[in-house]
């Protein structure tokens, strides 16, 4: 019970922490200019890593949805500042579980980007006047970035989001509830927050075996990072250069 009360701190908390590590004032990194390449490289490394799961119809929505709204780097301010606006009611309203799955997207959009922050910093340190990324170097820049365990907290996120989004969005009454506040949400300015979840609920209503999914995603990506900090020659078999 006392860990449903904490919910909504924490959630406070990580909405505070994200929308400061996205402030340029704040945080100068986002001025990087090795930022927006970055992004574009681990976008497409993204896409490589789920080619089996896009080419499968049943599986595609899905990983569109992670793609796009839940292991990415865009620009998630205006979805934020719709939960902080109405986190009273969301605490009354939500199952816990959706609300501790909305936590943990938020926390995981602070650490992928604060990841991306640190690789960009230390792409700006080397002497190299390069300035696209291909495997070889994103890869050397990544074991220099370090923090291994964080990196693997990165990961236990990206399964609790999917575990957690797959189960309460399929709770009973959570699509009458979406469909009702539909007209609401966007009359309050809630649309990010209002998107993010019918999206959500969309693609895992077709999914079939959510945790199998989430399952070899998650498998995916530790294996990756081991391979990285290992300095495996060639971490990504060739998927991408």
């Amino acid at each position: 019970m006392s860990r449903n009360r904490d919910l909504p701190k924490r959630l406070g908390c990580l909405l505070a922490r994200h929308q400061a590590v996205h402030d340029p004032e704040r945080e100068p990194r986002n001025h990087l200019r090795w930022l927006p390449e970055v992004r574009r490289w681990q976008a497409r490394r993204l896409e490589a890593s789920f080619d089996r799961f896009l080419r499968d119809p049943t599986r595609r929505p899905a990983a569109q949805f992670f793609l796009s709204d839940v292991y990415n780097d865009r620009d998630f301010s205006r979805r934020d500042a719709d939960i902080a606006r109405v986190l009273p009611t969301m605490q009354r309203l939500l199952p816990a579980t959706l609300l501790e799955t909305l936590s943990n997207a938020i926390e995981l959009g602070l650490l992928t980007h604060a990841f991306d922050l640190r690789l960009a910093h230390v792409l700006e340190a080397m002497p190299s006047r390069r300035r696209r990324l291909d495997a070889p170097l994103y890869a050397q820049a990544y074991r220099e970035a370090g923090l291994p365990r964080l990196r693997s907290h990165q990961i236990d996120l990206i399964a609790h989001v999917g575990t957690g989004l797959a189960g309460a969005l399929r709770m009973p009454g959570v699509a009458m509830l979406l469909k009702l506040s539909r007209g609401p949400a966007k009359a309050a300015g809630l649309g990010e927050l209002q998107g993010f979840l019918e999206r959500g609920f969309s693609a895992f209503a077709r999914l079939g075996n959510a945790r199998e999914f989430i399952g070899e995603i998650e498998a995916d990506e530790r294996e990756l990072s081991r391979r990285l900090f290992a300095g495996d020659p060639d971490p990504f078999a060739g998927r991408i250069g």
